[in-house]
């Protein structure tokens, strides 16, 4: 990612109007990027050096009508969540469809898009789920929506047939409690998040990890690694 054409590439940032998405983007800015911001918010549409230098507005649901804005970008970070604890079943729903099913919708569009890609430069896709894959949240729809993610990103990342590998590069970044306005007693910064984020995407790794926790650069490894076996045993199946 760090090379002398990083300059020409375009960063697409959902949730850009959030705490982390704000950090990703000003970062990016810095290093010499093009950003383009998704948001729902219709009234967050500022452009200064610290915005997106594009502000798209979006509707879950609604995500095929953003292919065209998608083609333009060499690196996607799904970033947009939500953290609802009402016990109510549609908040189940929405979790489901913003937290997972709108990033897998998202995915697909992506992978399309870069299987027609005629550049030399793989497109790429960061797809931000949580420690909430595999730990408890105090959220139940939260935790819920997040596992589902996960395994889809997961069994995504190992299903991949030849020739997407060589178009597409697929990330997951599993993060610990930020400060944000959905989690105000948050540990770590938004701030030294991002920049944790950016730093370690330049690796090879699949996994993105940044947390307070041990526990987590232990178990979301193997957790991996029993995808990737699992994947395998698909592939032979199916030969």
């Amino acid at each position: 990612m760090k090379n002398s054409i990083k300059n020409e590439k375009t960063v697409g940032i959902t949730g850009a109007s959030g705490a982390l998405g704000k950090e990703l983007t000003k970062l990016f800015r810095q290093k010499g990027y093009k950003v383009i911001g998704f948001t729902h918010s219709k009234t967050n549409s500022a452009i200064n050096l610290e915005s997106p230098n594009e502000w798209v507005t979006w509707e879950c649901g609604k995500e095929s009508e953003l292919k065209n804005h998608l083609k333009k970008i060499d690196i996607l970070i799904l970033n947009h969540g939500i953290y609802n604890l009402s016990r109510e079943n549609s908040n189940y729903e929405n979790s489901i469809e913003i937290n997972a099913l709108s990033k897998f919708k998202f995915l697909n569009l992506f992978e399309d898009i870069a299987l027609t890609n005629e550049s030399l430069i793989k497109k790429e896709i960061w797809i931000n789920t949580s420690e909430a894959e595999i730990f408890p949240a105090l959220n139940p729809s939260y935790e819920i929506s997040k596992s589902l993610i996960g395994r889809l990103v997961s069994f995504k990342k190992n299903l991949l047939n030849q020739n997407a590998k060589k178009k597409l590069i697929i990330k997951k970044i599993i993060l610990g409690p930020f400060k944000s306005e959905l989690n105000p007693i948050g540990i770590m910064s938004p701030k030294s998040v991002s920049k944790k984020i950016f730093d370690l995407a330049d690796s090879k790794s699949y996994l993105i990890i940044v947390s307070p926790n041990p526990l987590t650069y232990l178990l979301f490894p193997i957790k991996e690694f029993f995808n990737f076996l699992y994947c395998q045993i698909i592939y032979k199946y199916k030969s």
